[in-house]
């Protein structure tokens, strides 16, 4: 049975993920250094790793395998744990593979370093909205269904 792991720290879908692990009868790993409420709900497992910097993405890509899907939004650790055999689903409905994930790798690179360049550059990410939330379940309810039939 595939396994679906949340990078929890900052992530605003936990409880859709939630929903949707239960309903499909999986087991969920909640990661994160500490600061969230664990789910009384029995499928759902807290797992709490050291303070540091990317303890959390380090836990998960020490376990993510063949199977699996892992909810996160940092591309690193999708590259990562794609090439282990998951497959990684992004807060905002995002489907990441082994397909896809090199372009995103690039392009993240590139914005990172033109970032860098330009101190003064200002902005950030869109707000996180309702249809991003919505996407996320459709997206994680399709990878899920695929996951289990294989």
């Amino acid at each position: 049975m595939p396994r679906v792991f949340v990078d929890a720290d900052a992530c605003p879908v936990k409880d859709e993920a939630e929903r949707v692990a239960t309903r499909h009868g999986l087991r969920m790993l909640v990661v994160s250094n500490g600061g969230i409420r664990p789910s009384a709900n029995p499928l759902v497992e807290s797992v709490f790793v050291a303070a540091g910097p990317d303890e959390a993405d380090k836990w998960i890509a020490d376990r993510a395998g063949a199977g699996d899907v892992v909810v996160t939004g940092d591309i690193p650790l999708a590259a990562r744990v794609i090439a282990a055999g998951a497959v990684v689903v992004k807060h905002n409905g995002e489907v990441l593979t082994d397909r896809n994930i090199g372009n995103v790798l690039a392009t993240r690179d590139l914005m990172q370093d033109l970032r860098s360049a330009d101190p003064f550059r200002q902005g950030g990410g869109r707000p996180f909205s309702k249809a991003d939330r919505s996407r996320f379940l459709e997206s994680l309810e399709r990878v899920v269904r695929a996951a289990k039939a294989v």
